[in-house]
């Protein structure tokens, strides 16, 4: 059977979330597991192991470290080491070995971008989120007085002794490279352990890889990020860190414009000239460090800096749609493929995306929010389709399982369309791309089948279906008439899928 390279796209990208062993032909098979709620996004992890058996020790050796460190490091956990020194003042406090090392880099980086990457950020966007709940900007006067009170010394190191003295009052938070260290701590666990020949780790888009095998990593596209768009580039790498970091999920809305999430400590102002930053080294911490300054400094200022660092590599696009690229950028991007048609469509610019968006055509989104449970929580499996109204599958837009398996589970999908759908997928690629919250996905529809072909405007039937592994099975659907008229629908929501929404219009 012969695809178009939409369709293939597609698979690809849907293959990311199956969890299935894939044989390397020397007694490795690659296992991949999704979490949500890990670090507060979710979570993915690829071993290449010896057995199923050596894969779950794996995967609970890294969830342990990322737990160990987690509640060191944690900002949000009152309990962590890291919010019980803060609650210290004005005298030294012998502190863990990881926790040094991290206020020992952020002073490093503080140095290296002129005050652009600081912990005390923190002060800033407790501002503007309060901006955004009384819905007016902040004053000027209580930018410039945060401001003052950030440019403070907030703590001391004394490596002899292993003490850190906290020395303000101004809220902390360990964010920007913290998540890289912690997934490079997990990642070099798994690696460690016999029987195991490669692992990925990626949270919430920024990913390290260990090991012999190299690993394909979509990078997002800022303008269009749903599951299932095409990438804005696609590289490969090994034994080496992707970061990216962005304004395009999160963020404060205020009479109706974005701010991001991103606050320069050295104006209080939210960044906003660079939309994604991608950065790719050999050290995890370096890739998380530089893809938050990226956005904080004009982008001359961030590519000197990172082509300060040796072995370092980024992919920079701005609100004004400029692309900035290290040199040796297109060598890590992937130059070849099984397919012709996926080689074509590999790496579409930020120009060639910006047209393909403003061409226009119909397009529905279906968003879907995961029900959250206490602590993290594996993924369900989960299949979207859509149907016409002959009630005959036009196109599945995604398949989320875990083992093979289980795919019965799925029942509705599995009774009518597993004998058509090609689940035998070896590519699983990676995306590396701003964080989002946990358990919120979207995906689009362009009103083509299966196959490539366009379908006729007319309604439409929406299936979202979710099951458990021992656990609850749900299935809701929803009819839409995908014409010309723009709306939005809201979806009743059940045990398995919080809420749901689809949003019908021309781009």
């Amino acid at each position: 059977m012969r695809f178009n390279r939409t369709f293939l796209i597609l698979l690809l990208i849907t293959a990311l979330y199956s969890y299935r062993g894939v044989n390397n032909n020397d007694g490795f098979q690659v296992y991949v597991s999704h979490f949500e709620n890990v670090l507060g996004t979710s979570f993915e992890m690829k071993v290449a192991a010896e057995s199923s058996e050596i894969a779950d020790q794996a995967e609970e050796a890294a969830l342990a470290e990322i737990d160990h460190l987690s509640a060191i490091l944690s900002g949000y956990d009152t309990t962590s080491e890291f919010s019980k020194w803060q609650k210290t003042l004005g005298y030294p406090v012998s502190i863990s070995p990881a926790l040094f090392s991290v206020l020992e880099l952020f002073d490093q980086w503080r140095s290296r971008t002129g005050g652009g990457l600081n912990a005390s950020a923190q002060a800033m966007s407790l501002l503007w989120k309060e901006a955004e709940k009384s819905q007016q900007l902040p004053a000027l006067s209580a930018i410039e007085a945060v401001v003052e009170r950030v440019q403070q010394n907030h703590w001391s190191l004394d490596p002899v002794n292993s003490t850190a003295t906290h020395l303000s009052s101004v809220p902390l938070m360990t964010n920007t490279f913290v998540k890289s260290f912690i997934i490079n701590a997990a990642a070099r666990k798994v690696l460690d352990m016999p029987g195991v020949k490669s692992v990925t780790i990626n949270i919430g888009g920024d990913i390290v890889v260990l090991g012999d095998l190299p690993e394909e990593v979509h990078i997002s596209n800022p303008l269009a990020d749903a599951e299932n768009d095409l990438p804005l580039a696609k590289i490969s790498i090994d034994n080496k860190a992707v970061a990216t970091s962005g304004n395009y999920r999160r963020g404060v809305m205020i009479n109706g414009k974005w701010y991001s999430h991103i606050i320069d400590p050295r104006t209080g102002m939210p960044a906003g000239k660079v939309i994604s930053a991608t950065v790719v080294a050999k050290n995890a911490t370096d890739a998380g460090a530089l893809a938050t300054a990226f956005n904080v400094l004009e982008p001359a200022e961030g590519m000197q800096l990172a082509n300060s660092i040796e072995g370092t590599e980024f992919l920079v696009i701005t609100k004004d749609g400029e692309r900035y690229e290290s040199k040796g950028w297109r060598a890590l991007e992937q130059k070849s493929s099984k397919s012709a048609a996926i080689n074509a469509a590999k790496n579409p610019d930020i120009e060639q995306l910006q047209k393909s968006i403003l061409q226009g055509g119909p397009e529905l989104t279906i968003n879907l929010e995961l029900s959250k449970f206490e602590g993290r929580f594996r993924r369900p499996f989960v299949a979207i389709w859509i149907e016409n109204t002959n009630k005959e599958t036009v196109r599945t837009l995604a398949l989320w399982f875990n083992k093979p398996k289980w795919l019965p589970d799925l029942k509705s999908w599995y009774n009518k369309n597993y004998a058509s759908y090609n689940t035998s997928q070896s590519d699983i690629s990676t995306i590396s791309s701003a964080t989002r919250p946990p358990g919120e996905y979207a995906l689009k529809w362009d009103m083509k089948d299966d196959k490539g072909n366009a379908v006729p405007p007319g309604k439409y039937t929406v299936y979202i279906e979710a099951a458990r592994e021992h656990g609850t099975y749900q299935l809701i659907k929803q009819e839409i008439d995908c014409r010309n008229k723009s709306q939005i629908i809201k979806m009743k929501g059940n045990v398995e899928i919080a809420a749901a929404s689809l949003e019908f219009k021309n781009k």
